[in-house]
């Protein structure tokens, strides 16, 4: 499959229905779409327009932050080589086009880097690699890449998820395809490239991954099947760090809880997981979920086109304890939205693209430690190769850590803006030992008597939060 550009019908598999054909169908019903009322929303800014020579069709990947204060992010296809790059993007929005892919090295990167412990960022491409099933790679800020792993479809085929790292230091990912039923892996590989296979999927537990896994407070690995499972409509799973799976949950072709899911899930500050389906609901356009850790599935909101259609994207929860994301399609124009949503379910629509400013926004949203989000879209901007955009909801400045928990002792990045002249770290409010490495960046040691909470910092411009709990196990 060399092309990944597709839109998959609810029933599974189908020939590939590119964004530009989904205009003839929203065309259709043009007229129907301006007769309904929109929620009015806030307008991005365009920061960048992509142009093939600086990359080309950003796909599921969210933009990260950088202990330096810059974003990372990658395209799909575009640089010097047309089968993908990684860039750099200041704040202000200058971009640097850091590394373009050869093939040798992996080619079309389809998912979010990692920002790990070490300061490297690590990631993974659809193709390319010794075997041409796909690669995983690190990267320093400064643009030096490192090829780790080529898969061989015996360990794991095809990889669109990024990585994470989990407690134990390893990193943890999931392939589309390969394994012993060729429906996809779970892995993990050390940030020095030690390669483990841990999981082959078998259909009636869940086939295909597109998403990553995320790991919850409870310490399991969680994530989201694509496909199989009892009705072939895709599961949600969680998984040991040894690798051992169990389904919690198989999306059923009814009209209520959804069906295909796309994206990671992610946990919210209330414990709940929440996710989405690309496909299903009561309009037959997607849902939005929640589900608890043992595996008790709340549908929360069906899309109906006009607020959205087909979201693939992680959601993410900012400082203000709202959930945002977007839909690849769907909105007034059908070339997506931005919304966002209470943890109750209340969804209110930000923003439809036109083309001109984005088209197809399929990666998700990433909240700045500024406050501002950023995004991308695939297609749309000056030469409908894609954009990154800005959107401000008037959110305060915050801090995060890298990890999102630790051990006493053990050593936390904590992101952040203006954080030069810092006078005091605490963990729930234990003071911490800590260092100033930059402006947007402190190292902190978790301290003796430190328990589960915010990480505050005190700068003299004000007290900075963090934007998830410490959790200190």
């Amino acid at each position: 499959m060399k092309n990944l550009r597709m839109f998959f019908q609810p029933s599974g598999w189908a020939p590939a229905r590119k964004p530009e054909a989904c205009k003839l169908l929203i065309a259709l019903a043009i007229g129907w779409l301006f007769a309904c009322p929109m929620a009015s929303g806030q307008t991005p800014t365009t920061v960048v327009t992509f142009d093939v020579t600086n990359g080309f069709l950003p796909y599921f990947g969210s933009l990260v932050q950088a202990g330096n204060g810059d974003m990372y992010g990658t395209t799909y296809e575009g640089g010097a080589n047309n089968v993908g790059t990684i860039f750099k993007l200041t704040p202000a929005g200058a971009l640097t086009t850091l590394h373009s892919f050869d093939t040798t090295d992996g080619s079309l990167p389809a998912g979010s880097l990692l920002l790990a412990t070490n300061g490297d960022l690590y990631g993974t491409t659809w193709e390319g690699g010794t075997g041409g099933l796909g690669t995983i790679f690190k990267i320093t800020p400064a643009g030096a890449l490192t090829s780790l792993h080529s898969f061989d479809s015996t360990d794991g085929a095809l990889c669109v998820s990024g990585l994470i790292q989990a407690t134990n230091g390893d990193l943890y990912g999931t392939t589309y395809n390969g394994g012993t039923n060729n429906l996809g892996t779970i892995f993990k590989i050390t940030p020095a490239g030690v390669f483990t296979s841990l999981h082959s999927f078998a259909a009636a537990e869940g086939a295909t991954p597109y998403a990553g896994l995320i790991q919850a407070t409870d310490g399991y690995l969680y994530g989201t099947a694509y496909q199989g499972g009892a009705n072939n409509v895709g599961t949600v799973f969680k998984v040991t760090m040894a690798g051992v799976l169990t389904t919690l949950y198989t999306f059923t072709v009814s009209l209520t809880d959804g069906t295909h899911p796309y994206a990671a899930l992610v946990q919210a500050s209330n414990g709940l997981l929440y996710g989405s389906t690309s496909s299903g609901g009561a309009s037959g356009y997607g849902t939005i979920f929640s589900i608890t850790p043992e595996g008790a599935l709340t549908t929360l909101h069906s899309f109906a086109v006009l607020d959205g259609d087909n979201p693939q994207s992680k959601l993410v929860e900012a400082n203000d304890g709202n959930l945002y994301g977007t839909t690849s399609g769907g909105g007034a124009t059908g070339n997506g939205t931005i919304f966002k949503m209470t943890l109750a379910g209340s969804l209110t629509s930000l923003f439809s693209f036109n083309i001109t400013d984005g088209a197809f926004p399929i990666g998700g949203l990433t909240q700045y430690t500024n406050g501002t989000f950023y995004g991308t879209t695939y297609q749309g901007g000056a030469d409908n190769d894609g954009t990154v955009f800005t959107l401000s909801e008037g959110l305060g400045p915050f801090v995060e850590t890298i990890p999102t928990s630790g051990r006493v002792g053990a050593a936390v990045k904590i992101l952040g803006t203006n954080l030069s002249a810092t006078s005091s770290v605490t963990f729930n409010g234990t003071a911490a030992v800590f260092h100033v490495v930059g402006p947007s960046e402190i190292t902190a040691t978790v301290p003796a008597g430190a328990t589960t909470g915010n990480v505050e910092v005190a700068t003299p411009g004000g007290l900075l939060v963090s934007n998830a709990a410490f959790q200190v196990p």
